[in-house]
C-alpha cells in the first residue's frame, strides 16, 4: 500500500565495524524490529511495485497461521520485547477485526505497534480491535481529488476517508498516521493545495507525503508517460510546498516524506533510516540481520506450503559486506533532520566532496554529524551519491 516510502523493507544494516563509533545496535544480539507483510488486496493499483496478491479470501486464516509459524521458527533472531512491530502491506486491514485481532495477539508486545489500513476496510469493528490494543494506524488517504483516486485506481473515495478517520479517533486510536501521494498525472498546484488542507483538517498525529514513483515497464507508466513527464517540472515546487504547508501547521519534518508533531514520530521507521537490525515474516518480506539480508520468496503458494510443513519459506540470501554496510547508513541517514555520525560513515566518504558541499551551503558539520541544510535535503539522495567515495 505504501510508497517507499518505506525505504524500510530493502535497507538494513549488518554488523558493526570494530572500533567505528556508530548509531546501529550490536548485530550480535537479537533484532528490535518486527516487520511483518499481509499482502492481501482487493485492487492492485497499477503504479504498485509492492509483493501483493488480489483475491484469496479463503487464504487469509491459512496465511495469519503461516507468519505466526515462521516466527516461531525465526524467533531467536527476534528480542523477545521488540521496541517496534509493522504490520505492513497490501492491506492488513482486509483481514477484518477478527483475524486481524487473532494475529495482533500472537505478535510480541512492543512500545510501537503499527498496522496499515486502506479507508475503505476500516469499519467500527476494525476501529474497534486497533484502539483496544493501541495501535498506531497508517491510513492511505493518497488523495482527497476524487478524479486523481480514480487515476490512481485507490478504491476509496473521499468521504470513505473522513469516514476512516471519525471510527478510528473515536475507538481510541492515538497516533493516526495519514500518506499522500504528490506529482499524480493531472494534479495541478491548486489540487495539491486541496489536498493539503483536507490533510491538515484532520489533523493527524504523523503524516507522509511521498513523490509518485511510477516504474518503468509498468502499465501505469505506459498509460501516463505524457502526464508523468509534466509533473516532473512541477515536482521540485510541490515538494517545497508540502513542507512549507505542513510546517506552517505546526508538523516537524524530521525526514524528507515524514512529518509529526506531538512525539508521534515512527520509531519503526526511524529504526530502518538508522541502521538497524530488523526480522521481516510473511511473503516478499525483507529481513537484515548481522551480516546478511534474507529476502523471502513472493509466492503465496509457496510459503503456504512450506509453513504448513513446518519449513522455512523458500527465499534468498546475500551476504552484507562492511562497504555494502556502512554506504546505505550515509543513504538512509541524510535523509533525517538529525543527519548521520560522521565516524559511522567516515569509511566510504570522499572528504573533499563533504567539504565543498558544506562550502555550498547544503551540508554541515555539527557534533560529530553530518546533516543537510534545507535545500540539500530537496536533493539527499543526490547528495549522498556525491559523497560516496566510490560513486
Amino acid at each position: 500500500m505504501l510508497g517507499v516510502a518505506m525505504v524500510p523493507r530493502t535497507f538494513a544494516t549488518a554488523p558493526c565495524r570494530k572500533g567505528a563509533r556508530h548509531d546501529c545496535d550490536n548485530a550480535r544480539v537479537p533484532a528490535r524490529h518486527l516487520y511483518v507483510h499481509v499482502p492481501f488486496c482487493a485492487h492492485r493499483c497499477g503504479y504498485c511495485d509492492f509483493v501483493t496478491v488480489t483475491g484469496h479470501d479463503d487464504r487469509h486464516a491459512a496465511y495469519v497461521a503461516a507468519v505466526l509459524t515462521e516466527l516461531r521458527l525465526r524467533g531467536g533472531a527476534l528480542d523477545p520485547a521488540p521496541d517496534t512491530v509493522y504490520v505492513g502491506g497490501g492491506t492488513p486491514s482486509l483481514l477484518g477485526a477478527n483475524l486481524l485481532a487473532r494475529l495482533l495477539d500472537a505478535l510480541p508486545p512492543a512500545a510501537e505497534r503499527t498496522v496499515e489500513c486502506n479507508p475503505e476496510s476500516v469499519t467500527a469493528a476494525l476501529a474497534a480491535t486497533l484502539g483496544a490494543r493501541d495501535i498506531r494506524v497508517s491510513l492511505g488517504a493518497q488523495t482527497f481529488q476524487a478524479p486523481l483516486l480514480s487515476v490512481l485506481e485507490r478504491q476509496a473515495t473521499p468521504a470513505d476517508v473522513t469516514t476512516a478517520v471519525d471510527l478510528l479517533r473515536a475507538a481510541g486510536v492515538r497516533n493516526l498516521s495519514l500518506d499522500l501521494i504528490h506529482g499524480i498525472p493531472g494534479q495541478d498546484d491548486a489540487a495539491l493545495d486541496a489536498d493539503l488542507d483536507a490533510l491538515i483538517a484532520l489533523e493527524p498525529d504523523h503524516c507522509s507525503v511521498y513523490e509518485l514513483e511510477a516504474k518503468p515497464g509498468t502499465r501505469f507508466t505506459h498509460h501516463h508517460r505524457a502526464a508523468l513527464d509534466a509533473q516532473a517540472e512541477r515536482l521540485e515546487g510541490h515538494y517545497e510546498r508540502v513542507i512549507e504547508r505542513l510546517e506552517a501547521a505546526g508538523y516537524r519534518w524530521y525526514e524528507a516524506a515524514s512529518f509529526e508533531r506531538g512525539d508521534a514520530w515512527s520509531r519503526h521507521n526511524s529504526a530502518y533510516w538508522r541502521g538497524r537490525d530488523y526480522l521481516g515474516v510473511g511473503i516478499g518480506a525483507v529481513s537484515t540481520l548481522g551480516d546478511e539480508r534474507r529476502t523471502n520468496g513472493p509466492r503465496l503458494a509457496a510459503y503456504l506450503a512450506a509453513l504448513a510443513a513446518g519449513s522455512e519459506p523458500p527465499g534468498t540470501v546475500e551476504g552484507l559486506d562492511d562497504a555494502t554496510r556502512v554506504r546505505e547508513r550515509l543513504i538512509l541517514g541524510l535523509r533525517l533532520a538529525e543527519g548521520v555520525e560522521h565516524a559511522a560513515v567516515a569509511d566510504v566518504i570522499d572528504d573533499a566532496a563533504l567539504a565543498a558541499l558544506v562550502a555550498h551551503g547544503v551540508a554541515r558539520e555539527d557534533g560529530g554529524r553530518i546533516l543537510l541544510e534545507k535545500r540539500g535535503r530537496h536533493l539527499a539522495h543526490d547528495i549522498a551519491a556525491r559523497l560516496l567515495r566510490d560513486a
